[in-house]
């Protein structure tokens, strides 16, 4: 397994990493067992990098990381956990706190849901935009000096954001979007993580599954799937996304990759501080998504794979227009 090192003062890491979201009920139903075997199958593949968060089904998605981790070496994996989504029962949504005081709340409870005595990334999910994010870190940085914490991240903030907070204490990595079909980041983000030495973990580097080439335009989600509600899976969207896929898939043909290591290889590419989040539910996404490491793309590549789906190529917001505000940059 390639590693990548997460900024200057971040922990070197595997050079994909896995997200968990999708195995605590984000996309429909899940099989616990296999879920655990994907966290299992990933750790054996050297994967060393899991990505959770404490509202990922209201302490699940901790608590399966917990089963699934349970006598492996603690220092054979690093734990990026989010925090501070504020959710009710069902879908509810309540907004972010970044407060001092719930920063120490939320992590006690990571803590206990993980069965472990630090985390190895800690980063608010969301900006809240009633604290000084000065404060919100300035929390995290007393939990590293307790031992809690190792280092702290971002998650979807700006580069107004990343700067005051990289000010209190070194930032290791912003997690945020990034994919062929979602590339704001570009503009204002990137260069300031460039100049500032911070890595990035990006999500979403397959759409949700919509550049991942097993999606189709009759395809219906699943009770539960939240990609119903997402603007780029809608009608008279998701057809003109899926002709970019095609695009795509005729370029992976000829590197002899699917379009899925195409679009994860891509990302990598772009620094070599990002390291791509592949949220694999399966042991057979998994094992699709693990050999994208080895696709090497040349500059005579990326310039095609640019031609064929451009910056903005994509229709439809990256999320629904009710969260799109608690972004710090656009699609």
């Amino acid at each position: 397994m390639q590693t990548r090192t997460l900024g200057k003062t971040g922990p070197a890491v595997s050079a994909l990493g896995l997200g968990a979201m999708g195995m605590s009920g984000a996309y429909g139903e899940t099989d616990r067992a296999e879920s655990i075997a994907t966290v299992h199958a990933a750790l054996d593949a050297g994967v060393t990098l899991i990505d959770t968060g404490d509202f990922y089904g209201m302490g699940h998605n901790e608590l399966l990381l917990a089963e699934a981790l349970r006598g492996r070496d603690r220092d054979s994996y690093q734990l990026s956990v989010k925090f501070g989504m504020l959710r009710g029962p069902g879908t509810v949504f309540g907004g972010m706190d970044g407060r001092p005081e719930a920063v120490q709340n939320f992590l006690a409870y990571s803590l206990t849901r993980l069965g472990v005595d630090h985390v190895d990334i800690y980063r608010p999910a969301r900006l809240d935009p009633a604290v000084p994010i000065e404060e919100t870190i300035g929390a995290i940085k007393e939990m590293v000096d307790a031992g809690y914490v190792r280092h702290i991240g971002l998650s979807e903030v700006d580069a107004a954001t990343i700067r005051r907070a990289h000010a209190v204490h070194p930032i290791a990595d912003l997690q945020i979007e990034y994919s062929l079909l979602s590339r704001a980041v570009e503009a204002e983000v990137l260069p300031a993580l460039r100049e500032m030495g911070i890595g990035m973990t990006a999500y979403g580097v397959l759409g949700r599954g919509l550049i991942s080439g097993h999606w189709t335009a009759d395809r219906v989600a699943a009770p539960g799937d939240g990609r119903a509600f997402g603007p780029r899976f809608a009608d008279g969207n998701v057809e003109h996304n899926l002709a970019l896929v095609e695009a795509l898939r005729r370029i992976a043909a000829a590197k002899g990759c699917t379009v899925a290591q195409l679009a994860i290889a891509w990302v990598a590419a772009q620094e070599p501080f990002i390291v791509p989040l592949v949220g694999a539910r399966t042991r057979n996404r998994l094992a699709e998504a693990l050999p994208a490491l080895d696709v090497t793309l040349t500059a005579d590549d990326l310039a095609e794979i640019g031609e064929a789906v451009p910056a903005g190529a994509a229709r439809g917001d990256r999320y629904p227009a009710a969260f799109m505000s608690s972004l710090g940059v656009g699609n």
